[in-house]
């Protein structure tokens, strides 16, 4: 089951690479979505990729809090534009539409990279040394 997640997560982050280049800063995000994918195919063939993968969530975690907290981020997209639809066209007027579907991608990279690890950990025999430890 985990080799087909990792797999399609892989594909989908490849996609979504690969939709970047009409992006204003295609370069920085075609960059995130291979790394991701890399996880992924890492994950897909047993490579450990631990500190590859905390890395890679330090990095998405940081910039999704400045996208976040931003002017014209996350935040302000709650707050000032009471969840504002995210369908619509993105323009200069309204630049919290791409900050929001920045930070969710990001939070997405996030979340597949921490499974990437858990699951890394659980099939070492890490996870089940720690249930060992906190149940004695």
């Amino acid at each position: 089951m985990f080799k087909l997640f990792s797999a399609l997560f892989a594909l989908i982050f490849l996609v979504c690479a690969g939709l970047q280049w009409n992006d204003p800063d295609p370069y920085l995000w075609i960059c995130l979505y291979g790394l991701a994918a890399l996880s992924c195919v890492l994950a897909l063939v047993n490579r450990p990729a631990k500190r590859f993968n905390l890395g890679l969530m330090a990095m998405y975690g940081v910039y999704a809090v400045y996208l976040f907290v931003t002017e014209d981020g996350v935040w302000s997209w709650m707050v000032d534009h009471q969840f504002d639809s995210l369908t619509q066209s993105m323009m200069a007027t309204a630049p919290w539409i791409e900050n929001t579907r920045e930070f969710g991608g990001l939070f997405i990279m996030l979340i597949v990279c921490a499974v990437n690890v858990l699951v890394q950990r659980q099939s070492s025999g890490q996870g089940m040394q720690f249930r060992r430890l906190i149940w004695r």
